[in-house]
């Protein structure tokens, strides 16, 4: 079909060039995945939640660890926070199974176990948001409702040939109507999947297939030469450089972790201590008078949203002391998640100890 699509083409020429074909296209191409195998509601949601800033390739053996240790509402609620943060450990952004946990006390207390099925109560819920709701009401319901992340508004952006601005949200209204127009009424959690598969695996932000679309010959970004410059957004804004002292401290009681405070970035997690500047080594000489052995490692550095992390690190021998407020001494059968942040530390730590894995302990 070569009619190009627009805004104000009618539903049926959505249907006809865009959404029939996109569907013929996930029956044959349908990614094999195990929250698509078994659609209940809880697995549906953990794995959206999950994708989230990460690559299906990337979250798979996290949705399967996860799910063999819990695998319902119930065993999330009751489950420790720091198990939680063990079990999301390198994923990120850990704000989002901590919400999870708070939805799914809510879930427990005020609706029997069951989720709603309205986008309102979903959205209520902490850290579900539109295109969260979405996603579980059609896929797990198979309710009409439309699921648009950033995937699917490339996808459309480029199909409608908009040069609308994507970040701004009367645009992202605009797109979810559209999708919302030609979602099919018999199939809107497939619907919602293919455009989301489309957007990842083809209609890429760089170097999109569009030879190998299955909806190119409707789609008037193709036809009119500018779907790789779709979508429109502003400049990306320079992240904030911040510098970071890491302080490796190990004892024979082990290796002193920090809890971050409850608010902020990495908000209540544990991490190495150390300080918001570059401190040389005779600086951490002077920090530690009484330490056996201190030793400067490799810098490294982790990007965050806003934020870039430039970090020295030290390793300080020492013999024991008492724990300083806010920390502990992991020992030998402790076991806690670290941000993937001090990963470049964590390995360094492992491999002085021997050990082959990213578990903080005492030897």
């Amino acid at each position: 079909m070569s009619k190009m699509l627009s805004f104000t083409a009618p539903r049926e020429a959505w249907l006809e060039g865009f959404s029939l074909p996109l569907l013929r296209w996930y029956d044959a191409s349908a990614r094999d995945l195990p929250w698509r195998r078994e659609p209940e509601p809880y697995r549906v949601w953990v794995s959206e939640i999950m994708l989230q800033q990460t690559r299906v390739e990337a979250a798979l053996p996290y949705f399967l660890r996860f799910m063999q240790r819990l695998p319902s509402l119930e065993a999330l609620a009751e489950a420790p926070l720091d198990e939680l943060y063990k079990l999301w450990e390198g994923l990120g952004y850990y704000s989002r199974v901590r919400n999870m946990q708070k939805a799914a006390l809510i879930l427990l207390e005020q609706y029997g176990g069951r989720f709603p099925r309205s986008v309102q109560e979903l959205r209520s819920l902490p850290g579900i948001g539109e295109y969260t709701a979405g996603a579980i009401l059609s896929i797990a319901f198979g309710l009409p409702v439309p699921a648009v992340d950033g995937n699917v508004l490339r996808v459309l952006s480029r199909a409608a040939l908009s040069r609308e601005d994507i970040t701004q949200p009367a645009v992202k209204r605009t797109m979810t109507e559209l999708a919302g127009r030609i979602l099919p009424s018999a199939r809107p959690g497939d619907f919602n999947q293919a455009l989301m598969d489309l957007g990842s695996g083809v209609c890429r932000p760089r170097n999109p297939l569009c030879p190998s679309c299955p909806v190119r010959e409707a789609c008037s970004g193709y036809a009119a030469g500018e779907a790789e410059s779709l979508p429109c957004r502003p400049p990306k804004k320079e992240k904030r450089l911040d510098k970071r002292t890491i302080l490796l401290i190990v004892s024979p009681d082990g290796v002193l972790l920090h809890r971050r405070p409850e608010k902020g970035l990495l908000a209540g997690m544990w991490e190495y201590p150390g300080r918001d500047s570059w401190l040389s080594l005779p600086q951490v000489r002077a920090l530690f008078p009484a330490a056996n052995r201190i030793s400067q490692l490799t810098d490294a550095r982790h990007i965050f949203t806003h934020v870039e992390w430039h970090m020295r690190g030290y390793l300080i021998r020492t013999a024991s002391f008492g724990c300083p407020e806010d920390c502990v001494w992991a020992g030998e059968e402790d076991v806690y998640a670290l941000p993937s942040a001090f990963k470049t530390y964590t390995a360094l730590l492992d491999r002085l100890r021997g050990s082959q894995t990213e578990t903080i302990s005492g030897r």
